[in-house]
Formats: structure tokens, sequence, C-alpha cells
């Protein structure tokens, strides 16, 4: 039986301080892809507001905890949105594809109903923001906006722990 009180949902290690060496559209852009493309912050949020509801009635210990993971999600997509602004974009929900700007669509998300399906989703998109995050890691030649990513993926790795302690158990 998963013992929810006491889960972390985020690392316990401090968030950098949010500042960067100077203005970059490039590491905008990306920054911007966290926030609102489909692998993005607000793809998350909204997922796992969406499976929190679903799963609120069968499953409510599952629903509790992605509530609390969707509010880390939430803090990250702050985060990404104040670096947004720092390296000069507007951090509205939106990404940037072939120098277009598009707006974030709660249609980049899958809705399966059966747990198992739901589960295994989220998991896959933890799996996917980890990868991405790594990526800019290896291309972004700012310490400061290094330091925030590997900050983030703490809490990402986390979630990745609790979807597959919840696959173990319920699925």
């Amino acid at each position: 039986m998963i013992d929810y009180e006491n889960l972390h949902f985020a690392s316990e290690k401090p968030y950098p301080p949010l500042k960067i060496t100077q203005e970059n559209c490039t590491y905008a852009k990306w920054i911007l892809d966290n926030i609102g493309g489909s692998n993005s912050e607000m793809s998350a949020v909204s997922l796992y507001f969406y499976n929190s509801l679903i799963t609120d009635d069968a499953y409510s210990i599952i629903s509790r905890i992605y509530h609390k993971i969707s509010i880390v999600e939430m803090h990250h997509l702050h985060i990404f949105g104040k670096l947004a602004l720092l390296l000069g974009e507007d951090p509205r929900l939106w990404t940037v594809h072939c120098n277009r700007k598009t707006y974030w669509s709660p249609d980049y998300n899958r809705y399966p109903p059966a747990l198992d399906s739901l589960m295994n989703n989220a998991l896959t998109g933890e799996f996917a923001a980890i990868e991405k995050y790594k990526q800019q890691i290896c291309h972004i030649d700012d310490p400061y906006i290094t330091e925030i990513l590997k900050r983030i993926i703490l809490d990402e790795e986390i979630h990745v722990a609790l979807f597959k302690m919840i696959i173990e158990e319920y699925c």
C-alpha cells in the first residue's frame, strides 16, 4: 500500500536563482517550447489535472498524487515563464515552429481512460521531458539556465519514480 503521507513530489534541493548571463533569442525559443509546446509543462499540468479528476472516485490516492505533481509542474511553468521574460520573449502559452508562434492546445495531450494506459502515458511524458531538458543542457551555454534545467530534472525524476510505484501497485 502506498504511504501517501511520506511521499515527496519535488526534490528538497533549492531551486537556483532565476537569472541569465544575457538575452538570447534561440534559448528563449527553446524555453517557450517548455512552456507551450506539445511536450511542455502546460501539457503536464493540464493532463495531470484531468488525470486527477478521472481517478478520484476509484483511486483517490492516485488522484491526490496527480494533484500534488501538477502543483510542482505549475511551479516549473512559472520558472520557464520567468526565464522566457529574462531571455527577451513574451511568456504566453506558445511555442515557435518554423519562426511562427503557435499557441498551446489541449489537443497535444492523449487522454487514455484505462488506468494502465493513463499511467504509462504520464510516465512516457516525464521521460520525454527529462530527455528534452538534457538536450537543452547540452546546447545552452548559460550556466544559470542549465542549473535551473538540472534542478527541474530532479523533480521530473521523482515523478517518474512515483508513476512507476503506482504502476507496480495498481496496474
